[in-house]
């Protein structure tokens, strides 16, 4: 992909999570496309939704317990470090730019730089052990989506974008690239989500489950 694509494809995801310094959250624009060869980036004005997590309107994570969420910097740091990588070529076991990416190598790379963060390097076990489960129509942008493809058990995950977008390694191939999660094959496939957290976090998040 053409660097100048990346860096305006980059802009148009970080933009949203600008309102940090206000405490806001904003969704990506409606008319983010995604990776192609011939991709155009629009841009619609954007909604804003309170980024802390309160009772009332929460995410939900389990049994009533409002899901925390990670802070805008974070976030997007991690969605920037995903996007920069777009059109990178599949490879299996891959988790670096140069040698490529699989599943799950994306996941672990996008996250490297988050403080008190270590993915485990599968996607069934990222889906197993870490993060707080949400509903899908709490997903935020840098939450991991998880799917069985051809088995029972997960075996892809990908990190939601927002705007019902996911950027994702597919498969042997294919690049790293944007898709719909509302597409029939993906809703077919959809296992569960997880909200990755810091763990003192993570840490508050199981006190409150159990409280």
């Amino acid at each position: 992909m053409p660097p100048l694509l990346k860096t305006w494809l980059t802009l148009c995801l970080l933009l949203p999570l600008a309102a940090h310094a206000t405490n806001r959250e904003q969704r990506l624009p409606n008319g983010f496309t995604g990776y192609t060869t011939n991709a155009t980036v629009k841009r619609a004005p954007a909604k804003t939704s309170s980024l802390r997590a309160r009772p009332n309107n929460a995410a939900k994570a389990r049994d009533g317990v409002p899901a925390l969420a990670m802070s805008a910097k974070q976030s997007s740091d991690v969605l920037s470090r995903a996007v920069n990588v777009l059109g990178t070529p599949y490879r299996w076991g891959g988790s670096s730019p140069t040698k490529g990416f699989d599943c799950s190598g994306l996941v672990k790379y996008a996250f490297n730089d988050v403080a008190d963060v270590d993915l485990p390097r599968t996607s069934n076990a990222m889906a197993q052990g870490h993060g707080v489960k949400v509903a899908r129509n709490d997903l935020k942008p840098g939450d991991l989506i998880f799917f069985n493809i051809k088995s029972r058990k997960v075996n892809h995950v990908a990190i939601y974008l927002g705007n019902d977008r996911f950027i994702h390694a597919p498969r042997r191939g294919k690049r790293v690239s944007i898709d719909q999660l509302s597409k029939p094959y993906w809703q077919k496939h959809y296992v569960v989500a997880k909200r990755v957290l810091p763990k003192d976090q993570q840490a508050q998040a199981l006190r409150l489950a159990k409280g």
